[in-house]
């Protein structure tokens, strides 16, 4: 039997760099209001959304992924033919073939990168974070790019009173690289498949195609179910992310969650009993819900605004539709 040499890779990885794109349009609640019947003061109880971005017919999943890309890689300090790696993280790209991941990679520049697309919903960021890691440790790439990025408005039913106000556009990316310390810590990712209709598509494209029913189809979720899960489940999925980094609660400078709802992230916070000294990302006041992009987006706004900075260490989780599941700790770029 022939014998396979090993791959060699870097002996860790870590994130480099960070960037964002927000579209340009800012939706606040009263556009919300003209087509449900709600009010602000109880969206805001709700889900803790003041406003969100949608996206214009030119800002495109790939044209968002693009502008986040090259912030990215800027910040990182490396130049476009360096990536090996372009993974995107997305359930709002339309064109089931071929992946946005190719175009974005051409689009900036990246040579002949190995370039897919995953679908792992809210928790597709850690997801993407977990196999750009992988590559970068396996050797089969020195620089990998993960992107989130979503268009949930064009898969948003204005007219369902408990989604309408939930979900907004944006694109957040990361550059993964080589590290002589361990600066993205082991991952604990699952699935709960048997709570698979709790966040879902209304009815799927084949459906749609045959004209049952007439209506696009939309995001529509178990609200309570979702709330439950997230709060008392993904706390336990948190505190085994901390377990296996070998670290503690008290040891966390920053809290990246999932950017789901202000009253999911203020749970979560207190279950975990995090320090007062630990900053919380709370962007999903004026971002919304952006699924796999919320991360990248909410770690990239405090870094900007000086909330966190460069060298903290930071617990991130995305949970989502499947229902699925993805945390660990990581050290900001």
């Amino acid at each position: 039997m022939a014998k396979i040499r090993p791959s060699q890779g870097a002996p860790y990885a870590r994130i480099m760099g960070v960037g964002g794109y927000r579209p340009t349009r800012v939706v606040p609640n009263e556009v919300i209001l003209e087509t449900i019947d709600s009010s602000d003061e109880w969206i805001r109880s709700r889900s803790g959304i003041a406003t969100r971005h949608w996206a214009s017919d030119e800002e495109t999943v790939a044209m968002m992924s693009i502008e986040a890309s090259g912030k990215a890689i800027a910040d990182a300090g490396i130049t476009p033919e360096q990536i090996g790696g372009v993974i995107v993280s997305t359930v709002s790209h339309f064109k089931q073939t071929p992946a946005v991941a190719t175009e974005i990679a051409d689009r900036i520049g990246a040579g002949k990168p190995a370039a897919f697309d995953i679908s792992a919903g809210c928790a597709g960021f850690g997801y993407g974070l977990t196999l750009a890691k992988g590559m970068v440790v396996e050797g089969s790439a020195d620089y990998v790019l993960v992107i989130g990025v979503e268009r949930l408005s064009d898969l948003t039913d204005l007219e369902d009173r408990a989604t309408a106000f939930l979900f907004g556009d944006g694109a957040g990316a990361v550059v993964v690289g080589p590290s002589q310390e361990p600066e993205i810590g082991p991952t604990v990712w699952g699935s709960e498949g048997d709570k698979s209709n709790t966040i879902t598509q209304t009815v799927p494209w084949d459906d749609y195609r045959n004209g049952t029913p007439e209506k696009f189809p939309a995001l529509t979720q178990e609200g309570q179910a979702v709330f439950r899960w997230a709060v008392f489940e993904m706390a336990k999925i948190a505190q085994q992310a901390l377990d296996a980094a070998g670290i503690t609660s008290a040891d966390l400078d920053v809290f990246i969650p999932h950017q789901a709802n202000m009253r999911i992230i203020d749970s979560m916070v207190k279950t975990l009993k995090l320090p007062e000294h630990v900053t919380v990302a709370r962007d999903v006041e004026t971002t919304g819900n952006t699924s796999a992009a919320s991360i990248p987006l909410a770690m990239e706004r405090l870094l900007a605004t000086g909330q966190a900075k460069s060298g903290d260490t930071a617990l991130v989780i995305g949970f989502g539709a499947g229902l699925v599941y993805a945390a660990t700790v990581v050290t900001l770029p």
